[in-house]
């Protein structure tokens, strides 16, 4: 188990996602969303879906690949429109066969840093379920529970996190 100030270092390489990736990336996604764990899209998946969620809108898509294989990714755009368009989204995913080696950790801060330099000043997560063991780090990283929606997917509530980008880290 790591501490909130420990940093396991995976080995995974982080690159912006071009193109020639999103084949592999809608592969990877697919198996996320078929385990039915962490968003609420219903399983199957078409590309359409995946293509408008995960790319038309992001500002920035990254993927995280181990020996080759597309192991994670993530994507940051804007959670509103307008006025508030400066409050950044993202998502995150890493396969499971790669959790727990400090790859999840890696791509929130990777964002963070993305996304303030994409001029967003907050992120904002919408819909972080309940029993998402993610949550313990989103805390640590100095995220705050804003709201909760109660029976948000499949019965099961949702929390919703904010931060400031201002502070630099």
């Amino acid at each position: 188990m790591t501490s909130a100030e420990e940093v396991v270092v995976s080995p995974a390489e982080l690159s912006p996602a071009v193109a020639g990736d999103h084949d592999d990336l809608f592969a990877a996604y697919t198996q996320i969303v078929d385990s039915g764990a962490g968003f609420p899209h219903e399983p199957p998946l078409s590309r359409e879906a995946f293509d408008e969620y995960w790319i038309a809108h992001s500002s920035a898509v990254w993927i995280a690949r181990d020996g080759g294989q597309l192991v994670g990714a993530y994507y940051v755009k804007p959670n509103f429109v307008g006025k508030a368009a400066h409050i950044a989204n993202a998502g995150y995913f890493v396969l499971s066969s790669h959790r727990g080696r400090g790859l999840g950790r890696r791509l929130v801060q990777h964002s963070l840093h993305q996304a303030r330099q994409l001029g967003f000043d907050a992120m904002q997560f919408n819909l972080v379920f309940a029993s998402n063991p993610a949550r313990q780090m989103y805390r640590q990283m100095g995220f705050q529970e804003v709201g909760r929606i109660p029976a948000a997917v499949n019965g099961e509530d949702a929390i919703v996190y904010w931060r400031s980008l201002e502070d630099g880290r």
